[in-house]
């Protein structure tokens, strides 16, 4: 299996791994040459290290304009959150962390649980085609979902325009509720985001190959090794088997 996906997946000898910089759990830092720091960038080198093959990072701003390019040849495989909308282009292996999403609502709302988010009348802040953001446009019934462009424009909109709740991954609203006195995170999630190896649809031995290097990296404790390595502990956690 290790040839045939081999050559699925690097044939030049080169893994081009596309990387989501838009999440900090995941890429936590960039290097002296701008090269990603983190948790998703060393899940890629591992597997060209398993697949014998060096490392190339093609580099995304956004999870979008990552799937985006899921048809084009630009990448071999990509390392973002696994949505239904985007498994039409990209076959996705079983998580390996998860993060927690949730809300965050301003001072004085008569909002206390996540339940009593989706309703008429309700505006939700939202990061248009994140991972949090695709599973909310599938499954809010009655509330209004307000999309900005990116997670930092999502929290300036909800702050501009008063709106009634922000929805964020729980470690990004825990920094932005600092700056906004009276707001509170609320208890529970909507959701938890799936971090996963995605490749083209069309390569079976390498979607094999990826979703064993998954399954191993979770029962070996290398994916809960790279979480401490970058000090993320508490905030990603390792997702269960598959």
């Amino acid at each position: 299996m290790l040839e045939k996906a081999r050559a699925e997946l690097a044939p030049t000898g080169t893994l081009r791994a596309a990387i989501n910089l838009s999440n900090f759990l995941l890429v936590s830092d960039r290097g002296p040459d701008g090269e990603p720091i983190g948790v998703s960038p060393d899940m890629a080198r591992a597997i060209a290290d398993r697949l014998a093959v060096a490392v190339e990072y093609v580099l995304y701003d956004t999870p979008g304009a990552l799937a985006d390019t899921a048809e084009d040849d630009l990448w071999d495989i990509g390392n973002l959150g696994a949505e239904p909308q985007r498994a039409r282009t990209i076959r996705f292996t079983a998580a390996y962390a998860e993060i927690e999403a949730t809300y965050l609502v301003p001072d004085g709302s008569v909002i206390r649980s996540i339940e009593q988010v989706d309703r008429p009348g309700v505006r939700i802040a939202v990061a248009e085609r994140s991972a949090y953001g695709l599973w909310l446009a599938d499954h809010i019934e009655h509330a209004h979902l307000v999309k900005a462009d990116g997670v930092d424009a999502s929290l300036e909109l909800f702050v501009a325009d008063g709106l009634d709740a922000l929805a964020g991954l729980r470690s990004r609203l825990i920094k932005d509720v600092q700056g906004l006195p009276g707001a509170r995170i609320l208890d529970g999630q909507f959701t938890a985001v799936q971090q996963a190896i995605g490749t083209k649809r069309d390569r079976p031995h390498a979607a094999e190959f990826l979703a064993d290097f998954v399954e191993q990296s979770k029962a070996s404790g290398f994916v809960q090794e790279l979480i401490d390595r970058h000090g993320v502990h508490g905030q990603l956690t390792v997702a269960a088997p598959a």
